[in-house]
Formats: C-alpha cells, sequence, structure tokens
C-alpha cells in the first residue's frame, strides 16, 4: 500500500512540474512574439520626424515650381532703370513668355486630341465652339508673346521703362502690373479717352 501511495506522488509531482514547465515555456513564447511584433512594427512604422522631413521637402518642391517671381524692392536712392532693376523686369518678361508657350503647346496637343468630328450636329456645333474660343485666347497670347519679345529688346538697348509718348518714367508700380506697358498712366489714360470720344 505505501508503494501507491508513493507513485501517486510521484506522478503528481511530475504532472505539476510538466505543468510549471509548459507555462514557462508559453510565457517565454508569448514574450518572445511580442518583442518580434515590436521589432516588426518599428520597422514598419518611421518616425515622425522622418515623415515631416519628407512632406516638408515636398511642399517645398513644389512651392519653388509655381511661384511667381516677387516683385520689385528697390533700395533707398536707387537711380530708375538701373541693372538690377532691368535684370529683374528680363526675368520676369522670360517667365511670362516660357508660361504662355506652355499653355499654347497645351492647346495645340488639346486640339490634336480632340481632333475627331461628332456624328450629333448639337455635339459638333459646341466643339467647333469650345475650339474657335481657344484659339482666339491663344492669339492674344501670341500677340502678347510679341509685346514681350519687344520689350526684351528694349531692355537690351537701354530704353525700358520710358514713356513712348512723353519719354517720362513709366514707374515701377506699373510696369510690376504690367511689364509690356509702353505708356506712362497719364498718356495712357488720354489715349482711352480719345477711343471711347472716336468710338462713341
Amino acid at each position: 500500500m505505501p508503494k501507491k501511495a508513493d507513485t501517486k506522488k510521484t506522478t503528481a509531482k511530475k504532472t505539476t512540474s510538466k505543468k510549471t514547465s509548459l507555462k514557462k515555456s508559453s510565457t517565454k513564447k508569448t514574450s518572445v512574439k511580442k518583442a518580434q511584433v515590436k521589432k516588426s512594427s518599428a520597422k514598419k512604422l518611421p518616425s515622425k520626424r522622418t515623415a515631416t522631413k519628407k512632406t516638408t521637402v515636398k511642399k517645398s518642391t513644389a512651392r519653388k515650381r509655381t511661384s511667381p517671381i516677387s516683385s520689385y524692392k528697390g533700395r533707398k536712392g536707387e537711380k530708375y532703370m538701373s541693372a538690377a532693376m532691368k535684370k529683374h523686369f528680363n526675368a520676369v518678361l522670360i517667365d511670362w513668355r516660357e508660361h504662355l508657350k506652355e499653355e499654347m503647346q497645351k492647346t495645340f496637343d488639346h486640339l490634336k486630341n480632340k481632333g475627331e468630328s461628332y456624328a450629333d450636329p448639337i455635339d459638333r456645333a459646341s466643339q467647333e465652339e469650345e475650339f474657335a474660343f481657344e484659339l482666339r485666347t491663344r492669339d492674344r497670347e501670341r500677340k502678347l508673346i510679341n509685346k514681350i519679345a519687344a520689350s526684351l529688346e528694349q531692355i537690351k538697348q537701354d530704353d525700358y521703362g520710358y514713356c513712348y509718348a512723353c519719354g517720362i518714367e513709366i514707374g515701377v508700380k506699373r510696369l510690376e502690373a504690367r511689364p509690356t506697358a509702353t505708356h506712362c498712366i497719364d498718356c495712357k489714360t488720354l489715349d482711352e479717352i480719345k477711343e471711347k470720344q472716336l468710338g462713341g
């Protein structure tokens, strides 16, 4: 009888030792899994600093592409149409000309791609009207490109920024608003009044 009791005790000890070893191994496995999950999540998610750096770089490049040239800030006692002023207006005119050329190219591409004629006469009429409007706009821009070329030539010959009619300074503010201006504000208003009188 005592032998049976001993065997019961030994089997009980074995089962308890198995249970404790199972618990230890399961806790080890879960801790290992948790550590692996932490490592993988750390690899997948970039830090906040790197994410903000990437977005700021993208924003700054976008700003560089789309931002126009800022207005000219002259120094005190600076001579009218100094070298710096001419350089500024030269850059403004060239930038404007390039933008107009890009728009013209987009229009030509659009006309080529949408050149098919519709069977429905209403659709065809609306398409022709759209094309006519775009071509009128581009014709105005072509004339403006010619004016820009004339203004760039004036900068080379040191005639830029002076009124054709009276010869006085057009002014930096007027040239900022309309870089291709050839008349001062007084002469331009007089011309407009004459046009209204002749037309009316």
